[in-house]
């Protein structure tokens, strides 16, 4: 009689690969994709003020641009994060990429802003499960207890690529060539060409895409064992050197709810992917996750959007001698002489960037990138859920001072201090990717997400007239709701697995219960 083959829970599996060569290169391909989703969903912060000159935009037309990246991103994080659900990371991954640079390389030649909005929405759209799909790919093939610190590690690339942009836009907007395109009507210059290098990630991401494997846990959930083994085994002689007879899981068992099943319509799948995260149990994290998404989106992204504008404004000011002046005042400063000098036939209107003010933009994307690296290695033993609280409440109360600082150097840490709340972009992920189970949870973080994105468009829109408007109300508002979702964050589930509500496999629709069930 033969040995008898024990089927061995998936996450105790995915531990016994050990970490390694296979996560260290994993990590660096998702960081890839990151840069890419950065790159392509960020650009409009550098192009719409460098193109405004050249395509004539107004204060609520460079609104409208700077937005519809997350307009894009909204329209189809449900549809990626289905595809993702039933056709597989990889994949999904790897058209979305392609169709992200071919679009993205093509808003170069706008000839006319509604033009660059419409290629912005689809490639942004196209990138928009990149974030979410790369977490996702990461989380099921890193063992549980380095799954937060990667995961984290990751999110400090989201913070570096920021700075980047501003690195590659240093050297290329200051430039002094104009090609005219007869046949376009427009002067190729270099607003134009940063936009054509802001699109190369998706390229090389797409690349990389191609060269990792699917996730083993989306293969076990889709009935696929053989296939779902021989990854782990791939990434188990990877990390060990050894053989992969060596390995020692022979049978795999994924220990939760989800199977694969044959649907009736796209849009039935599509709902039975969705309907289970606004049931209980999992209804309450997915509400709580998705207002805290809301909130920490709709408070810190515009200003990330806005930062170089913010930047440019800052410097400026100083260079013209303004002393004594909140920060309010000095962006208002800057404003005004603005439009005095476009307002003035005999001068020629100014739309370049100040040099230094992209060098404080990077050198803030990686002073935040530095500080994630410190939250990665205290996680575990602080606790995601109050490092979130922390974090949220100390961020927001530094905002909420600004507006009583007149010293330059106090202002620039306390705004600093305030834009660090991006770093729970990455620590409420590590919520997503947990909590539910694995036939849903690409759909998950894709619609938490998708929330938090809608909100963010509000709010960019909303930053930029109050900046020029009433600058003061701003920070009131923004810092005032950053603080309030600290005090949201009580109600997260604790990082207990026990703080967890179970799943039973009678809760989930008809369409996806195995015949066991």
């Amino acid at each position: 009689m033969g040995e008898k083959i024990v089927k061995v829970p998936f996450e105790e599996a995915l531990n016994q690969t050990g970490f390694g060569k296979f996560n260290f290169s994993m990590t660096v391909v998702c960081g890839l994709m990151i840069i890419a989703m950065v790159f392509e969903s960020l650009s409009v912060s550098y192009l719409v003020p460098a193109s405004a000159c050249e395509l004539n935009t107004t204060t609520v037309q460079q609104g409208l641009i700077a937005a519809v990246p997350l307009v894009g991103i909204i329209a189809s994080s449900h549809i990626w994060g289905y595809l993702a659900d039933t056709r597989g990371r990889r994949k999904i991954l790897q058209f979305s990429l392609i169709l992200g640079f071919a679009t993205g390389a093509l808003s170069a030649l706008s000839p006319h802003w509604l033009v660059l909005c419409a290629f912005k929405i689809v490639s942004s759209g196209a990138v928009s499960g990149t974030f979410a799909l790369a977490f996702t790919l990461l989380g099921e093939t890193t063992p549980n207890d380095k799954r937060n610190m990667v995961i984290l590690l990751t999110t400090s690339v989201y913070l570096v690529s920021t700075g980047l942009m501003a690195v590659l836009a240093i050297p290329v907007l200051p430039l002094h060539f104009s090609y005219y395109i007869p046949y376009l009507g427009i002067h190729f210059n270099s607003w134009r060409v940063l936009c054509l290098i802001y699109s190369l990630p998706c390229a090389l991401a797409a690349l990389g895409a191609a060269s990792v494997c699917e996730s083993p846990k989306y293969l076990l959930s889709m009935g696929l064992e053989e296939e779902a083994l021989g990854v782990l085994k791939t990434i188990y002689t990877s990390n060990t050197g050894k053989d992969p007879d060596d390995f020692p899981v022979k049978s795999l068992i994924l220990n939760e709810d989800g199977s694969s099943t044959e649907y009736k319509g796209v849009w039935a799948s599509i709902k039975a992917q969705t309907m289970p995260l606004t049931r209980p149990p999992l209804l309450k994290n997915t509400f709580i996750l998705a207002l805290e998404f809301a909130l920490i989106y709709f408070c810190i992204n515009p200003y990330i959007v806005w930062l170089p504008f913010i930047a440019d404004g800052f410097i400026k000011s100083m260079d013209r001698g303004d002393t004594g002046l909140t920060f309010c005042q000095m962006i208002r400063s800057t404003h005004d002489a603005q439009n005095l000098t476009m307002a003035n036939v005999d001068e020629s209107p100014d739309c370049s960037l100040n040099n230094f003010a992209m060098i404080i933009v990077l050198i803030n994307g990686f002073v935040l990138s530095a500080l994630n690296l410190v939250i990665s290695g205290v996680v575990n033993w602080l606790g995601r859920k109050r490092l979130l609280i922390s974090v949220q409440i100390v961020t927001g109360i530094a905002g909420l001072c600004i507006n009583a600082s007149t010293s330059t150097a106090v202002t620039a840490v306390l705004l600093m201090t305030y834009i660090a709340n991006c770093l729970n972009f990455g620590v409420l992920t590590t919520f997503s990717v947990n909590l539910f189970p694995t036939y849903l949870k690409a759909m998950a973080v894709c619609l938490t997400l998708m929330v938090g994105r809608a909100s963010a468009i509000v709010g960019i829109n909303v930053l930029k007239q109050l900046l020029i408007s009433n600058c003061e109300l701003s920070f009131y508002i923004f810092a005032g709701l950053t603080v309030a979702g600290g005090f949201l964050g009580v109600f997260l589930p604790g990082d207990d697995v026990s703080d967890i509500p179970a799943y039973d496999p009678e809760d989930r629709p008809a369409e996806r219960r195995s015949p066991e069930t």
